[in-house]
């Protein structure tokens, strides 16, 4: 071979990724092209025609600058997200100061675990979770371990089991979910107080996920209302669900301004493009129409579940846009039978049970159509 000659690709060895990468498949749910997608949890009541016009509008005020870095510290969208919540929960609207947003609440939590976690540190979390918890703990060399939740369907989690959990397994950072995610159910506040209390102590810290928040039901109280009684308590939500903005990619979290603080140091340099800060600036003009849904979601989340269970299934109860049913047939067996009648769900969750995301009242009549044909009882 001449001297100046690169190596063929089959002599040249390639580099090795890190530990816990090697044969790692990345996070994927199915993107197929069907007429029902249930697979994900989207809200299926996109922007009307007027609200898209105006968030382009911002959009491309935006764009008129993108010479420039974005404002680094999105100040006056923190401001109004906190005025938002405010609204939403009724609490004070916390200070910009204590609201930190990102590119969806992956990236939240993402920067939450750089900041808290690390090697020699553990993560806790409750199972059935969702499944991004444990490759934030990869990632940022982190420990993760878990603890069962209850029996089915209630998958329930008390003050006790979570402060022997946290006992046993001495966490720096607890992980709660409410609405929990695969199964949609809401924990109640004293629940969230034990666990920040059998944190303190140790100086853990403690997040509680609300990424489907606006969906629970009627006197569910969110951990927002018992933020200012616990300065290791950080709560997250996003723009994705409720708000109808998925594509958006904006997560946030309200925490004392000092977790904030840390998760600055660990941030991306202009992490949040000045595209995303206007167009969730936009959205939260408009929240009443992007949040008009939530309620007829509500309505037919319930009657959903009415129909599963008369049915026969076991269906979790669920305060989230979401239910996790339990299939008496092989879930992959009914999950291709439904996907082959033009409806996607998820299969995710403990053996046998499915997850469905709430659609239109048209996307939720084609799926019990579907499957009534895909599992006959």
């Amino acid at each position: 071979m001449p001297a100046n000659s690169a190596p063929t690709t089959a002599t040249v060895a390639l580099p090795v990724p890190r530990d816990g990468i090697v044969g790692a498949a990345p996070y994927g749910a199915p993107q197929l092209p069907v007429e029902h997608a249930l697979n994900v949890n989207e809200n299926p009541y996109g922007p009307s025609p007027e609200l898209a016009e105006h968030i382009g509008r911002a959009a491309a005020e935006a764009a008129r600058g993108l010479n420039r870095y974005p404002d680094r510290e999105a100040l006056a969208l923190r401001g109004e997200l906190g005025e938002y919540l405010a609204a939403e929960s009724g609490i004070p609207a916390p200070a910009p100061e204590a609201v930190w947003a990102a590119n969806g609440s992956n990236e939240v939590m993402h920067q939450l675990l750089l900041a808290y976690g690390g090697p020699g540190r553990t993560a806790l979390g409750f199972t059935p979770h969702y499944s991004m918890y444990p490759e934030y703990a990869r990632d940022t060399y982190t420990g993760w371990v878990t603890v069962e939740r209850g029996p089915a369907p209630e998958f329930a989690l008390t003050p006790q089991a979570v402060r022997e959990a946290i006992a046993v397994h001495q966490p720096s950072i607890v992980v709660l979910t409410s609405p929990n995610n695969p199964t949609g159910t809401a924990l109640t506040l004293d629940v969230v107080e034990a666990a920040a209390a059998a944190l303190a102590p140790a100086r853990g810290l403690l997040v509680v996920d609300e990424a489907y928040g606006e969906f629970r039901r009627d006197g569910v109280a969110s951990a927002l209302t018992v933020l200012e009684d616990h300065p290791n308590l950080v709560v997250t939500r996003t723009m994705s669900k409720a708000f109808a903005l998925a594509g958006a990619r904006l997560g946030y979290f309200v925490a004392d301004p000092a977790i904030v603080d840390a998760v600055r140091v660990v941030r991306l340099p202009y992490h949040l493009s000045a595209v995303t800060q206007a167009v969730a600036r936009a959205a939260l003009a408009h929240r009443e129409e992007l949040l008009g849904k939530v309620a007829l979601l509500r309505t037919e989340r319930d009657a959903l579940a009415e129909h599963l269970i008369a049915r026969g299934h076991s269906v979790a109860p669920s305060d989230a846009n979401f239910l996790l049913m339990r299939t008496f047939a092989d879930r992959d067996d009914v999950f291709e039978a439904l996907l082959r009648r033009g409806v996607l769900v998820r299969a995710v969750g403990p053996a046998g049970w499915l997850r469905v995301s709430v659609g239109t009242p048209e996307n939720n009549a084609a799926f019990r159509t579907a499957l009534e044909e895909a599992d006959p009882r």
